[in-house]
């Protein structure tokens, strides 16, 4: 293993030294009041540069795709938006008077609250070397032909935890061209469903409340009238694009009932962050400028830690297909991811989460070397494979790795699914789809073990009656937050 570490090291070397050549020849500037990230290359969607603490990193996307400059990942062409887009300064919304307190931990005990000052602290205060390692496999936006068999290749039924049950992942979902037969699959195994928007739209950050709703609480009802998932069981979300929707996404997850959300990513730092509630003030920086500034009691925080190889120039990301990794095989695929969750496992065994989308999976070595290193951390005998709602079950009672087989949400036994069994001939729909903000009608087309409904499901309409702003949702609380409460009406069934 070391020799393969100094071979990717080595290999790191080369390519940084390679991108600061042609970045300097190409005079690219990294925006100066913009987080760390990737930006579109001004010449060519066929690269893109990755600002790391100002210096830009030339890279290019995998053969066959081209960069999107706005969801910041290579894809293919057709669905490509080229940049540079144009990009506005999102504007500060929240009064001094509304910052929450700093963590006190004599205020703050489990199971209702966790806290700590620096956010690397352990619940419980137990020891690293007497507590299970837990990753999270995560796969943001649409289920579907491009994706749905390499989400059963890692879910294969093979791949068991040390207490002899299938490991399980969750899927934060957008609407457009998912597959609500495949999807219903995916939750008759036992895998979790958080919400990530209907239409992923851009800005989202900078929205009211009723567009909040209209977004997650909408896609939450889709996910119930077309692939059969209860409304209970969804209760997660993640902001498209990363972008927290300042206290008013928290909000919606306040008054409908959710229980967590993981849109908040960490910078790169030396000892991982354990997920915490925000009942306090977050313990790290906020890179993203949009997160909530008031406290949410209860409400738990999922967050994203970057990943990095401390060394590897250029390797920087909260979504592991954003980190540049495609000129590597999957020997340096795997010795990579390898070096990366050792500094979780020797340290404060934070949920190692691994985010993706699809598009990591179009690259055979990437692929092949997740599989490698998927079989090698289950060889461990102290590392589980959970869900999200799996993990914050473990962190509001937390145990040594004796007693985690008391867990009852980690037995075999316990029923998993979270949708009926599926259909074995499905249907097809065929739906008139009329583009916002443009007066063109289009066709989409859905897969649903349901009737088909009479338009495309989309904001305003979850159902597809082709009743436009039919969609009027309670929250499940009462109300307290002021007028923001007053918005929210109708007949949704939580």
């Amino acid at each position: 293993m070391q020799s393969r570490k100094l071979d990717l090291f080595t290999l790191g070397a080369v390519l940084a030294l390679f991108s600061v050549a042609t970045a300097q020849k190409e005079d690219f500037q990294c925006p100066s009041t913009v987080a760390n990230g990737n930006y579109a290359d001004p010449v060519t969607c066929r690269r893109f540069y990755q600002c790391v603490d100002g210096f830009p990193y030339i890279n290019r996307c995998p053969s066959g795709l081209y960069f999107d400059d706005l969801q910041k990942f290579c894809t293919f062409k057709e669905e490509a938006k080229c940049g540079p887009l144009p990009t506005t300064p999102s504007p500060a919304t929240d009064a001094p008077a509304d910052i929450a307190q700093r963590c006190n931990t004599e205020e703050c005990q489990l199971p209702y609250c966790f806290c700590s000052k620096d956010g690397t602290q352990i619940p419980g205060g137990l020891d690293a070397e007497k507590i299970p390692q837990i990753i999270l496999l995560t796969f943001d936006g649409a289920v579907n032909l491009n994706n749905y068999d390499h989400y059963l290749k890692i879910f294969n039924g093979k791949r068991k935890n040390p207490n002899g049950c299938l490991i399980r992942g969750t899927f934060f979902m957008s609407h457009e061209y998912s597959n609500y037969q495949q999807i219903q699959h995916l939750g008759y195994a036992g895998h979790e469903f958080a919400t990530e928007s209907i239409s992923q739209q851009q800005g989202l950050q900078d929205k009211g409340y009723e567009e909040w709703v209209g977004e997650m609480i909408g896609m939450r009802e889709i996910l119930k009238s077309f692939a059969n998932v209860s409304v209970n069981d969804v209760v997660g979300m993640r902001a498209p694009f990363l972008k927290p929707g300042r206290n008013t996404q928290y909000k919606v997850i306040e008054d409908f009932g959710y229980i967590y959300d993981s849109s908040i990513t960490v910078p790169p730092v030396s000892v991982p962050i354990w997920p915490y509630t925000l009942d306090f003030k977050i313990s790290h920086e906020c890179k993203s400028g949009t997160c909530p500034s008031k406290s949410f009691p209860g409400v738990w925080e999922v967050p994203l830690n970057t990943h990095y190889v401390e060394g590897y120039e250029g390797g920087h990301c909260p979504y592991l297909d954003q980190c540049v990794l495609h000129n590597l095989d999957e020997e340096e695929v795997f010795a990579w991811l390898q070096e990366d969750f050792t500094r979780y496992y020797e340290q404060n065994k934070a949920p190692y989460m691994m985010p993706f989308h699809t598009n990591w999976f179009q690259t055979k070595p990437l692929e092949n070397g997740l599989h490698k290193f998927l079989d090698w951390t289950l060889e461990l005998p102290d590392v589980y494979i959970l869900t999200i709602t799996q993990m914050l079950q473990y962190m509001t009672d937390p145990k040594e790795l004796r007693d985690v087989n008391t867990i009852e949400s980690w037995k075999c036994d316990k029923s998993v699914a979270v949708a009926p069994k599926p259909c074995n001939i499905w249907n097809t729909c065929a739906l008139p789809f009329k583009i916002p903000e443009q007066n063109v009608t289009d066709t989409r087309y859905m897969e649903t073990c349901r009737e088909c409904p009479n338009v495309y499901p989309w904001l305003g309409d979850a159902g597809g009656t082709g009743i436009s702003g039919r969609d009027n949702y309670i929250f499940s609380g009462p109300a307290s937050g002021g007028e923001e409460a007053d918005d929210a009406g109708g007949d949704e069934d939580n």
